[in-house]
């Protein structure tokens, strides 16, 4: 099968439509734009530099006014006659079906991947292409690994392309900008033909669709706090991972060989925060500290007791310490000065303060209820991992606002069948939708739920496209696992109440369950290859180790 997969240089359809405006007064005021029989002909590029432009190439300024009509760069929009026009990705066939796909997280690839396992007529087979602004996809479940060294890289952070390579489906790789749906004005048919909408990207690229998945996933907030954004790394992507991992070498060559500690504080006790506090205090050993820091007087408080108990025991065996009852009120860099002595004139000695080569940061902690005392943190390096934000409020408005509705934390509202309410040609899952189960209660934003969501996705989008009617989504909640060392998880399957599997039992099992849940079945082999070569690897070291101890002894 051919590789069809699509890089930001794909194929472009120049689009030279402009907008005529009949206004005599223009033609007057602007001798240098063209005319034809008294009507002055103005083209609106769809550029995102468009509003930094001061003069064009050909040095006549640009002109700016607002017009609610045209909806272009928030009702501005640019007149130059020397910038181009929009440019429209051109589909491989204008006769099938286009189904968009907005994310290429748990939700947005793994839709993608059901629509192509599912058995289609030859005229209505969608064409689906994949827009992300990462090459890679990451399997956010196992990053807490690459800062043990348990996993290598491309085990849980594959590229798009090589994923897709055996599929039909397109990869774009580019940042949303604005979406401009149209399937809420009564404009759409039973012909497949008609387009439901266009997205506009960040490099200028527009998208017309007839069916929209919206799966932009989320990322930490960091503004709940003065310095959080300046001072504190988040730990949800990877580069997230990366720059985590290299501030940690960056401290471990620095420590080296001193008897200085490396101090690390995590800020949230949900399962993020203690499996990175279990992570990295397995990995700093005797070398570090980690401090723990939560507003509630338990960890995990949403996690089965069994996971809360395993993680207590697991954290208090590495030494972390717990802060618990406490609220982060501003981070800031610590003002680290060495005094020197520095002769000046006359011989006077003048002492000078010089920097450390070491940036270290306090936290100001304030008690969430009464009876405790403020304390002061020191830390070499600031973990975040309390609260997130959708990023649909990132994109830009349209000419028509609040065409998609949306809840308080900018969520896609939508019904059972995870169609976004008063737009039948979109779907919306995962972070980007808000969702309750049959209690009422919203579903939590975790994978387990998006890898649910993309299936009913991805069979919903064919129902709909042949007519059929859709399956409304229900959960099923699996279990819980979290991750609490190279060697050490906690596993509550839902299955058997009351169980919960840890130590080294827990963590093969995690393991094997989300090897199982890797995207494509050829990945899936690789890794699975691999982590029998490591683990075979370490017995026979673990073996050595031992014999060399025994003989040694004797």
């Amino acid at each position: 099968m051919a590789q069809a997969v699509l890089t930001a240089s794909a194929t472009l359809v120049p689009f030279n439509r402009g907008v005529e405006v009949k206004v005599k007064q223009w033609s007057k005021l602007f001798s240098g734009f063209s005319r034809r029989s008294g009507t002055t002909r103005f083209t609106f590029p769809m550029n995102k530099n468009n509003n930094n432009n001061k003069s064009t190439r050909s040095g006549v300024g640009a002109l700016k006014f607002a017009s609610s009509a045209i909806g272009v760069n928030r009702g501005v929009a640019d007149i130059s006659e020397a910038q181009t026009s929009p440019r429209f990705y051109s589909w491989p066939d204008n006769k099938k079906p286009r189904v968009c796909i907005l994310g290429g997280g748990f939700g947005g690839l793994y839709t993608a991947l059901r629509l192509e396992s599912l058995v289609w007529p030859d005229e209505k087979k969608p064409q689906v292409l994949l827009v992300d602004q990462s090459e890679h996809f990451v399997f956010k479940p196992m990053l807490y690994e690459l800062l043990s060294g348990e996993v290598d890289e491309w085990e849980i952070a594959p590229r798009f392309t090589d994923l897709l390579a055996g599929t039909s489906v397109l990869f774009l790789q580019d940042k949303v900008k604005s979406l401009h749906p149209t399937d809420h004005l009564g404009r759409n048919g039973p012909a497949r033909s008609t387009c439901g909408g266009t997205i506009h990207l960040e490099s200028g690229l527009l998208i017309e669709y007839d069916w929209l998945v919206i799966a932009l996933g989320a990322e930490t907030k960091l503004d709940l706090v003065p310095g959080a954004a300046d001072f504190a790394l988040p730990f949800s992507t990877l580069e997230d991972a990366r720059r985590v991992e290299n501030k940690l070498r960056t401290l471990e060559r620095r420590n080296f060989g001193k008897n200085s500690l490396i101090r690390v504080a995590v800020v949230g006790c949900g399962y993020s925060g203690v499996e990175l506090a279990a992570t990295i205090s397995e990995r700093l050993q005797d070398k570090g500290s980690v401090q723990a820091i939560n507003a509630e007087k338990t960890i995990c408080p949403q996690a089965p007791p069994g996971n809360r108990e395993a993680a207590l025991k697991v954290l208090s065996t590495r030494k972390v310490q717990l802060i618990l009852g406490y609220l982060v009120r501003s981070i800031r860099r610590a003002e680290n000065v060495e005094s020197s002595e520095k002769p000046v004139g006359g011989g006077v000695v003048q002492e000078v303060s010089t920097e450390s080569d070491s940036e270290k940061y306090i936290l100001e902690l304030q008690p969430a209820e009464r009876g405790l005392k403020s304390q002061i943190l020191k830390a070499d390096l600031v973990l975040w991992t309390v609260g997130s934000k959708p990023l649909l409020l990132q994109l830009e408005p349209c000419d028509r606002p609040h065409e998609l509705p949306l809840n308080a934390r900018g969520q896609a509202e939508t019904d059972e069948t995870l169609r976004v309410k008063g737009h039948p040609r979109i779907f919306a899952l995962g972070d980007s939708s808000t969702l309750r189960d049959s209690n009422g209660r919203a579903l939590p934003a975790t994978a387990q739920v998006a890898f649910q969501q993309a299936d009913f996705a991805g069979w919903n989008l064919w129902a709909a496209i042949n007519d059929r009617p859709l399956l409304p989504f229900r959960f099923q909640n699996l279990g819980e696992m979290m991750i609490l060392g190279r060697n050490d998880a906690a596993l509550s399957p839902t299955f058997i109440e009351g169980l919960t599997i840890e130590g080294p039992i827990g963590h093969a099992a995690r393991k094997i369950a989300y090897l199982i849940r890797l995207p494509t079945d050829q990945h899936r082999l690789k890794v699975g290859i691999s982590w029998l070569t490591k683990t075979a690897v370490d017995s026979i070291a673990s073996v050595q180790s031992t014999l060399s101890k025994v003989l040694s002894s004797s």
